[in-house]
């Protein structure tokens, strides 16, 4: 059963990064631009 755990380690590692992803480009760039100048 190792391996149930560790596919379910993966899928969460590569979720959370997607999700950050995500929040970054919707969040995270609005203040670069503001502070571009």
């Amino acid at each position: 059963m190792w391996y149930f755990a560790w596919i379910l380690g993966v899928l969460m590692a590569c979720s959370f990064g997607i999700i950050n992803a995500m929040w970054l480009e919707f969040k995270g760039y609005e203040d670069e631009e503001t502070q571009a100048d």
